[in-house]
């Protein structure tokens, strides 16, 4: 049975962000939740421990040990214990690590587009952002990045997002190793989110950076939040390379105070049981990946959708259709909310970034609706 079955009544009868954040009348395409039920070891592993009252504070290294199996299991290596801590949501850990290891002032590079928040701790933070656009395909763009960090302005942190979002693209060892040398070569640290590590396409590879030897510097934020819909519990992980336990010495008191107990006990039983679960789902995703491209072919010919393998989130350029703002055309227009591209950075106002982690029908009735309003 398809993980992605659930009918439009259900998804409405939900109370989270992605469902009530717009009227009844709009799809939301939108923020990345998956419209699916959530995994049983999860639900399961939740229930025993309300029914024993375990709803105190978190404790043991269970969360931790459990990515060291996954990891192990899906990608051959096993980070040692002293390299994983526990955290709280990835952006949350991202901010730590920044706050702990750079100043007001600094400089931090980042890949546009990127996941909004990227921006939001950086410049919230009293920190400037350095821009190094990934390029025209998709990838990351490493003269750029060599210009930047050997420049009178160099930046002291970069923020790397593996898989990226929203593009899907998945970076290759050979990017991340240059990456690393770069940053190793430089004194740039080196923060990269990996909350979209199981989230690719079947017979995509994914490279977890801190399995490259060039990589030991880096330091890496994860939690099962996004593979497995877990959002609503709060849970994480920082994992350093072996050259960067200081990073660790200097992180904020409080860096792993964000942990919720029953967020960690749904992420372990994530990470334990649900590989299958969310292999399933991607293999899903992949079919839906494809369904878009037929659909906007047919009924926005005029936009440009590169297929990735990353994610289950689509990154639509509207250039072609001659909108003002497409997000906005077409939440007025089509009742459909897609995220404004211009949140990922300036200059992306004509793309659209569309969730496809739904039901096909759901997919279907929203580019319909989309097409539709040009008319």
């Amino acid at each position: 049975m398809s993980l992605f079955s659930l009918t439009e009544a259900d998804l409405r009868a939900r109370t989270s962000l992605k469902w009530q954040t717009y009227g009844p009348d709009v799809l939301p395409l939108w923020v990345a939740e998956m419209d699916t039920m959530p995994l049983p070891a999860a639900v399961a592993a939740v229930a025993t421990a309300l029914e024993r009252g375990d709803t105190g504070y978190p404790h043991g290294t269970g969360y931790a040990d459990a990515y060291a199996d996954l990891a192990e299991a899906r990608w051959g290596w096993r980070p040692e214990r002293g390299q994983l801590r526990r955290a709280g949501d990835v952006m949350n850990a991202m901010l730590a690590v920044l706050l702990g290891n750079t100043a007001e002032g600094d400089r931090v590079a980042l890949n546009p587009p990127v996941y909004p928040p990227f921006w939001q701790i950086v410049s919230g933070y009293r920190r400037d952002v350095v821009q190094v656009p990934l390029t025209a395909s998709g990838r990351l763009d490493l003269a750029a990045l060599e210009a930047v960090f050997g420049g009178p302005d160099a930046p002291t942190a970069y923020l790397l997002c593996s898989p990226h979002n929203p593009t899907g693209t998945i970076h290759t060892a050979g990017e991340l190793s240059a990456v690393a040398r770069l940053c190793a070569d430089h004194g740039v640290l080196l923060l990269v989110d990996e909350i979209h590590a199981l989230l690719i396409d079947p017979g995509a590879a994914f490279v977890p950076i801190l399995t490259l030897p060039e990589a030991q510097n880096a330091v890496v934020t994860f939690s099962a939040g996004k593979g497995w819909n877990l959002a609503a519990f709060k849970a994480g992980l920082f994992i350093r390379g072996r050259e960067a336990s200081a990073v660790f010495d200097r992180l904020p008191p409080l860096a792993n105070q964000s942990t919720g107990h029953m967020g960690a006990i749904a992420h372990t039983a994530a990470l334990r049981h649900g590989l299958d679960w969310v292999d399933a789902a991607m293999a899903e995703v992949a079919v839906h990946k494809d369904m878009l491209s037929e659909l906007l072919a047919e009924h926005l010919p005029d936009a440009r959708y590169e297929r990735s393998p990353g994610t289950y989130l689509a990154w639509i350029d509207c250039t072609g259709l001659g909108l003002e703002r497409p997000a906005q055309h077409f939440l007025t227009r089509a009742r459909v909310a897609l995220n404004d591209g211009g949140s990922f950075g300036p200059g992306y106002e004509q793309f659209v970034r569309m969730n496809l982690a739904t039901s096909p029908a759901l997919i279907v009735e929203a580019v319909e609706k989309m097409g539709a309003s040009l008319r």
